[in-house]
Formats: C-alpha cells, sequence, structure tokens
C-alpha cells in the first residue's frame, strides 16, 4: 500500500511552513503527478492540572482563523529537544507552571494526507505558578483557570478551536476518571 516517491521539489521553504511537490507512483502503477506535502516539526500539546485540580487552558488570537481561541498549551518540539522536556518548557514559558509529574496521553498526526508531523499529548498534574510567562515576540496568551466540570461544559458546548486540543482534552479525561 505504500506509495513510491518518484521526485520531490521544494516550494516554499521557510521556518513556519516548508511545502514540497512529489511526484508519486501508486502500487498498482498509477502515476500521481503532483501531491503537494507540508514539512511542520512535531508538536506537543499538554493537558495540565493544578495542585487544586484546576485545568490551565489559554487563549489566544489566531490569525488563520481571525479570532481569539480557547486551547491548551502547546507548541513545537524544538530540533534535538526530547518531547517530554518541550512539555515541561512550553508549559513554563505559556504559562509560568511547573509540575510534578508528567505522562503521555496520545499520539496524532494531525493532518496525515497531506502534512509529516506528529502530535504528542501529555497529561501534567500537580502545577504550581513558579514565574511570569516568557512569550516569544508573537505571542499574547492569557492563562484561564477551569474546574473539571467546567472543561466538561466548555467540551459539550464545542467552545475548543482546535482539534487536537480537543482530542488531548477527552484522552485526560478519560485517564483522570472523569469521563463517563
Amino acid at each position: 500500500m505504500h506509495w513510491k516517491t518518484l521526485s520531490s521539489e521544494y516550494l516554499v521553504r521557510a521556518p513556519w511552513a516548508v511545502l514540497r511537490k512529489d511526484r508519486c507512483q501508486m502500487p498498482n502503477g498509477h502515476i500521481v503527478p503532483e501531491y503537494y506535502v507540508l514539512e511542520y516539526p512535531n508538536w506537543v500539546n499538554m493537558v495540565a492540572l493544578t495542585t487544586d485540580n484546576q485545568f490551565i487552558l489559554i487563549k489566544q488570537y489566531r490569525h488563520g482563523v481571525q479570532q481569539e481561541v480557547l486551547e491548551i498549551p502547546g507548541g513545537v518540539i524544538d530540533p534535538g529537544e526530547d518531547a517530554p522536556d518541550a512539555a515541561v518548557r512550553e508549559m513554563l514559558e505559556e504559562t509560568g507552571y511547573r509540575f510534578a509529574h508528567i505522562e503521555p496521553l496520545s499520539d496524532l498526526f494531525p493532518n496525515p494526507a497531506t502534512s509529516t508531523n506528529k502530535t504528542t499529548s501529555y497529561l501534567l498534574t500537580g502545577g504550581v505558578k513558579v514565574q511570569e510567562q516568557a512569550l516569544d515576540d508573537q505571542e499574547e496568551i492569557d492563562v484561564v483557570l477551569a474546574s473539571p466540570e467546567e472543561v466538561k461544559q466548555l467540551l459539550k458546548e464545542n467552545r475548543f478551536g482546535q482539534a487536537l486540543h480537543t482530542a488531548a482534552l477527552f484522552y485526560g479525561l478519560l485517564r483522570l476518571g472523569l469521563m463517563r
């Protein structure tokens, strides 16, 4: 079932957007002359709870959809960085919280048809605020704390704008025994 890549041509090479055009041959011999693939770095997403059992959510403007979106913290895994280390780093940068425990929740492909990356989600518990946010120049993030019941209600109301974050929250609620 694997396709054979006959040739590749890079059309865009930018820090957050790498686009290539592949020419492929399917197992049945059919040639696909132009198949476009986005090369993204791998990401981490975090379902995080404070020591008093509050979920740490974030709100930020997302220019692609031109609106403020309710999310969970997350970010890119830097070259040479392990995914759990990226999760800890991103939580500290985006929220100022450090955690007692971290465990993997899921590995998902954001769009396996056209993108190369994987998103690993983690459950972090025992969170304590230890510093102020350390945001990048293009980040403006509001931290929002919510109880488990509030998070479940937000999910029921379809209030999370990012599909991978929604999936991570469901996995987290299952792991915590909070879903029925």
